[in-house]
């Protein structure tokens, strides 16, 4: 069965057609997690993740654009692997026997370590920001930058005027720039 059926089959809640999409897109699903993790995951830790991609699937199948069954799945499994990768090292200890002093450290590795902190620290506040948004605004923003909708699609699927979307896009990113200007960020 093509993705488009079974987009339209999980919208409406179709219980085969999700177990049809698992049997199809776990192998996939499985190498993107293992790909954006580069290793550090455990292989229970990757089985965990795919689950949590497919219930996430499950939860949210009225967003799936029909053609794009396979690229939203994937869009959820790198999301759920980032998640993963930062709950878990978030609870790793450092082992003193781990540390090898051959190893290069160099200035360069501690600023790319705190470009790193930085953008998730920005990612959290636009995270936050986002969320405190009024709909329809929201789902705006969210389908334009996360699902790389563009304004027609978006116009389209949420069934609103083109000129309404790009200017209730522009004021959503006026209200988040001037967020992010109140929390100290400077743009």
């Amino acid at each position: 069965m093509n993705d488009s059926k079974l987009a339209v089959r999980l919208k409406n809640k179709d219980q085969k057609a999700f177990e049809q999409v698992i049997e199809k897109y776990t192998p996939l699903v499985s190498t993107v997690i293992y790909n954006v993790s580069r290793g550090s995951l455990s292989k229970e830790d990757i089985e965990e993740t795919v689950t949590h991609v497919f219930v996430t699937l499950w939860k949210n199948a009225d967003h799936i654009i029909d053609d794009k069954l396979k690229g939203y799945i994937c869009r959820i499994a790198k999301t759920r692997a980032l998640n993963k990768i930062s709950s878990v090292s978030a609870h790793q200890l450092l082992n003193i026997d781990d540390y090898d002093p051959e190893d290069d450290f160099s200035i360069e590795d501690d600023f790319s370590i705190s470009a790193e902190v930085e953008n998730k620290q920005l990612a959290d506040e636009l995270r936050e920001i986002i969320s405190e948004i009024e709909m329809p605004d929201r789902e705006i923003i969210v389908r334009y930058y996360y699902y790389s909708q563009n304004t027609a699609k978006i116009a389209e699927v949420m069934q609103l005027n083109i000129n309404t979307v790009k200017s209730k896009l522009r004021r959503a990113r006026d209200k988040i720039k001037s967020k992010l200007i109140e929390r100290g960020y400077a743009l």
